[in-house]
């Protein structure tokens, strides 16, 4: 991969990130996050995809995923490729406001690589960096559920509708997810350090 990040075992949980080319601010619009949900919830319902964790921001997606049935670089490519042709036919046939400049943007992007194609959404490599253990998976829900917080897009994560956060704390989202139970905060008896009150 471009970021100098692979995929060793394709059978374990991962925190992954989806980034948009030139960190393009694609998400602030509704229709657009609409279509990394409904991705992933065709990749579970038909893919074998389960997700413990995400959050959709402007610009970049963090996850933390597992495959139960292809590898999961193979499940990450195709989900990636969805999302990208369905966005980018929305912005050409929604009236987008920002369409051309986004277009643009995207096509000066597609131009940078040797692929033969006209318009590039994402920024190569999605730096997996596997879960190891009940610390690390911790850590990086923790970071990804803060993400609104710290973008002072909301106070509490869990409140921020496109954010696994309200699943943890109020078995509830628009996204059903494996919850780890919370018995897992626990690693060689002593606690980690959550951020609950944010969440």
């Amino acid at each position: 991969m471009a970021d100098g990040y692979i995929t060793l075992n394709q059978a374990k949980p991962h925190f992954v990130t989806f980034t948009v080319t030139e960190w393009l601010d694609i998400f602030t619009e509704k229709i657009y996050k609409e279509v990394v949900i409904e991705s992933l919830k065709y990749c579970q319902q038909h893919k074998g995809l389960i997700v413990y964790g995400y959050v959709v921001m402007s610009n970049h997606i963090h996850l933390i995923i597992q495959s139960q049935k292809a590898a999961l670089s193979d499940l990450i490519r195709d989900m990636k490729r969805h999302i990208a042709n369905k966005i980018l036919k929305l912005v050409v046939a929604e009236p987008e406001s920002r369409r051309y400049w986004m277009l643009k943007r995207f096509s000066f992007a597609a131009n940078k690589t040797e692929n033969n194609v006209y318009y590039k959404f994402w920024r190569d490599g999605n730096h997996p960096e596997e879960i190891y253990t009940d610390e690390f998976f911790w850590t990086k829900l923790n970071y990804i559920h803060l993400n609104p917080v710290r973008q002072a897009i909301v106070n509490k994560s869990h409140h921020y509708l496109y954010c696994s956060a309200s699943n943890y704390i109020e078995n509830k989202g628009i996204l059903n997810i494996e919850l780890v139970p919370s018995s897992h905060v626990f690693v060689n008896s002593k606690p980690i350090k959550i951020d609950y009150e944010l969440w």
